[in-house]
């Protein structure tokens, strides 16, 4: 990073050419102005991610060349996920920390891998940024996306770069493996099995109201919104155990997840709403609403079904796991309330074209 000598005079096309920073600032006694924010180029960019790589001997061939090679374990199938993260849909740079965003971008397509009882083996990570974002900006996204990849052992294999029109634009690829035959589908769940979740629920969507209402929120009162974690260990013990027989992550909300389950497995469910593990986050701490557990996304953990007969335990890697409903025959989800009450349960989680955008 450069320091300008000369404010408030912007440096001319051939200072620039002669200094290549990312980001350019003037001094004038103690304060530091910004004149340009500019990203590296394409190349110097792409050199500047592939130093903080480290060679993996899954990836004979990773950056540098115009696809990676990689090695998938001998009787896997490969599990592959890709996943979007938008400014101004997914994330704000005004809420979201340039290193939260980074670990939330990766945790998208971990969370994938999770869910189907697999192992990540090698993530590609394509950014779209615009001309005059801070290098800094980059360079600590990077520091967030690195380290969850560090913390759970994930080469970054490859990616793209590329000049955006408009904002961030970040698309994460995870490629996993899973024993042949093994992976756990959306498809699996039978009439009569018992519903399941991981942790909390509602963290985020709580988080997203005081943000929307413009109060100011600190990560560490907010783990699962700011630095959500992916279940990896979960999905592999439950994969491990043959517990589970239908399963996915809790990214947009358990009425709209649980529907793609009943979907695919062409069931119905009952949700005990008194069962719910509902988030107790903020300062001061508070419970959150029973609609926000229900609804609300963001959350990362992991839904899933499993024979009545099969002794799941109560908590499985350190985390919570809670009985919540059961599936049954037809096509119907109901939400039975403490009462007694059943009524519809019906999906109100994120939904691209139809919820408002972050």
């Amino acid at each position: 990073m450069y320091f300008w000598p000369c404010y408030p005079l912007p440096p001319s096309h051939a200072q620039l050419r002669r200094f290549p920073p990312a980001d350019i600032f003037c001094r004038v006694g103690s304060i530091r102005y910004s004149v340009f924010a500019v990203p590296l180029a394409e190349k110097a960019l792409i050199a500047r991610i592939r130093a903080q790589t480290r060679s993996n001997p899954a990836i004979p061939v990773g950056i540098g060349d115009d696809c990676a090679v990689l090695r998938v374990p001998s009787g896997h199938e490969a599990l592959l996920t890709t996943d979007f993260s938008l400014e101004d849909v997914h994330f704000r740079r005004s809420w979201h920390a340039p290193e939260v965003v980074g670990h939330r971008c990766l945790t998208r397509g971990l969370s994938d891998i999770a869910a189907m009882g697999g192992e990540p083996l090698a993530a590609f990570l394509s950014l779209a940024v615009p001309a005059r974002l801070p290098q800094n900006w980059i360079d600590r996204f990077l520091d967030g996306f690195l380290a969850l990849a560090k913390q759970f052992r994930v080469p970054l294999a490859g990616g793209d770069t590329a000049q955006s029109p408009a904002g961030v634009l970040a698309d994460i690829v995870v490629l996993g493996s899973v024993p042949r035959g093994r992976a756990i589908l959306r498809s699996g769940a039978r009439p009569s099995d018992l519903l399941y979740v991981t942790g909390e629920l509602g963290g985020g969507a709580d988080a997203l109201h005081r943000l929307f209402a413009g109060k100011r929120i600190k990560p560490e009162h907010y783990p699962r919104h700011f630095h959500p974690i992916p279940r990896l260990a979960i999905g592999r013990y439950l994969r491990e155990h043959r517990l589970a027989t239908a399963m996915i992550d809790l990214s947009d909300g358990l009425s709209t997840d649980l529907t793609h389950i009943c979907d695919e497995s062409r069931v119905g469910a009952e949700i005990l709403a008194d069962s719910i593990s509902r988030a107790r986050v903020g300062r001061p701490i508070h419970t959150v609403d029973l609609k926000d557990a229900l609804h609300g996304g963001d959350d990362y953990e992991l839904l899933f079904t499993a024979p009545p007969r099969e002794h799941v335990p109560a908590r499985i890697a350190g985390v919570r796991v809670t009985p919540v409903g059961r599936i049954t025959r037809g096509n119907k989800i109901l939400l039975i309330e403490e009462s007694g009450r059943s009524a519809a349960l019906q999906p109100e989680g994120w939904e691209h074209f139809r919820s408002r955008a972050t």
